[in-house]
């Protein structure tokens, strides 16, 4: 078998200039901040319902009943429960209206000035919803789907940008393990989160908002000043520069059905084998990319599994086990550790064959065992944590190959050849409609677990999991028949 030309020069980092190490690293920790400050309102999403429902939790008899009960949103934890469902399905619609509007904006503007001002706004705003309310004890219903909404027009600033630049930096070689490597950023995020909520909580939940708004807002500034949005910028050559001279660089991971064996691309926008600067592509134009809907669709159940797990997964094991907040929010991690591992191994195999869907196929089929095992997860934290870990592997490494690897290939294909200007539009397409289903979900969840119980949850995430394989299963069988007539030939010319 013929392994891409990255693995026959030598060792990919070698390429890479100090200029690709700072980018690499101001664009994860960038969208790692970002994640940890949504990651805290599931951490503390206990905390909140008590302060919301403080009458259940009275147990004196010296104040009056209307003392206590003065701030109170809802009669019941229950309530409160929904109300929180309701509060994550608000964030990620207005989030996903969010991601197409910016990745058309990102396209159009200069990519670090919209990163910086989306995460600035959105501490901002965060900082207003936990600190704020509570310290002036003002609560209020309204106020809070507003904030929420904001936050999610205002990240979804992130994701378009640094994965546009990123694809300006990183060329196709090797594209599936760095941007697996790199899109661990999300569930370092969540670790962050995770770790700066627990050491804060007992002070109040107020304070976990206040350290990641913090932190968030002083990544915003040096973003600013530190980001460089593509090679130009400095006077380096481009990728599509660089990959001029790797043919193998030409052949896409997202292939039209025919003519897949040929070495060179059958369309281009560009004439005469001359590069001309090319317009951003528009909303339609990038729908209709190979690849797009169908990745597009895929994405929207598998993310809704993702975030249902983000969102969820501290409250169910405080809710179903019965373990102190703090603990499960420290626990929660093992999900995160296992998608980071799964991204970039998932990467790197399918560098190596060249193709990303079979990678994501067996993944997904694993995904769905895994799924079946963790519902059935005893009270024990090792195993939980083991058995959280291998499900976050197979469910998470699948989640960041999409939202990253795939959809710069996406926004890189020889279609577009030429115009970087495709990539934010390209994947606020497909984590946008990725944000839709995720935001059903979050609901759906909700309502789920009130009526059903858990166990019927993870049903409906074992669903969702086989439509992300139907989706994608017409790319799947044309993906491994192109491996099987490669390695026919490869057998008959040796």
């Amino acid at each position: 078998m013929a392994w891409p030309n990255v693995f026959q020069r030598g060792t990919l980092f070698s390429r890479f200039s100090h200029h690709h190490v700072v980018v690499f690293l101001l664009t994860f920790f960038s969208y790692s901040l970002l994640h940890a400050s949504r990651k805290t309102f599931s951490n503390v999403k206990v905390s909140i319902s008590k302060q919301w429902t403080p009458s259940a939790f009275n147990k004196s008899i010296r104040l009056p009943v209307e003392i206590w009960s003065s701030n109170h949103l809802f009669p019941s934890a229950e309530e409160a429960t929904l109300f929180l469902g309701t509060l994550d399905t608000i964030f990620l619609f207005s989030y996903a209206v969010g991601l197409f509007i910016s990745g058309i904006v990102g396209d159009r503007l200069n990519l670090r000035w919209v990163l910086s001002f989306g995460m600035c706004s959105s501490s901002l705003v965060v900082f207003v919803f936990g600190p704020v309310t509570e310290w002036l004890h003002f609560y209020n219903k309204g106020l809070y789907c507003c904030l929420w909404i904001g936050n999610g027009l205002l990240q979804s600033t992130g994701w378009p940008c640094v994965v546009a630049v990123m694809g300006n930096w990183f060329g196709k070689a090797g594209r599936g393990v760095v941007f697996g490597l790199w899109s661990a950023c999300a569930s370092v995020g969540n670790i962050l989160g995770a770790c700066l909520a627990s050491s804060v909580l007992q002070y109040g939940y107020e304070y976990a908002f206040l350290v990641t708004a913090a932190v968030q807002f002083a990544g915003g500034i040096i973003i600013f000043f530190g980001l460089l949005v593509s090679p130009e910028e400095i006077g380096l050559p481009g990728i599509e520069a660089e990959e001029n001279f790797d043919e193998d660089a030409h052949r896409p991971l997202i292939n039209g059905a025919e003519n897949e064996d040929e070495h060179e691309p059958n369309y281009s926008i560009q004439e005469g084998g001359t590069v001309a600067h090319v317009k951003a592509i528009s909303f339609y134009q990038a729908c209709c990319l190979p690849g797009v809907i169908p990745y597009s669709l895929a994405y929207a159940c598998l993310k809704l599994v993702n975030y249902s797990f983000f969102f969820w997964l501290p409250f169910y094991l405080s809710n179903n086990f019965g373990w102190k907040e703090a603990e499960a929010d420290k626990l929660s991690i093992w999900y995160d550790v296992g998608g980071i591992i799964g991204g970039t191994l998932q990467g790197f195999i399918s560098d190596m064959l060249q193709k990303r869907a079979p990678v994501l196929a067996l993944s997904l089929l694993l995904a769905v065992g895994s799924l079946v095992g963790y519902s059935r997860s005893p009270n024990d934290k090792s195993i939980n944590a083991l058995l959280m870990a291998v499900t976050g592997f197979f469910i998470g490494g699948p989640s960041n190959m999409i939202s990253s690897a795939i959809s710069a290939d996406l926004g890189r294909q020889e279609l577009i050849q030429g115009s970087s200007e495709a990539l934010a539009t390209v994947t606020g397409i497909v984590d946008g409609t990725g944000s839709i289903g995720a935001a059903v979900g979050q609901y759906l969840v909700s309502l789920i677990q009130d009526n059903l119980g858990w166990m019927w949850v993870f049903y409906f995430f074992i669903l969702m999991t086989s439509c992300t394989i139907l989706f994608i299963s017409p790319l799947i069988v044309r993906e491994i028949s192109y491996l099987m007539q490669r390695r026919q030939t490869h057998v008959l010319s040796g």
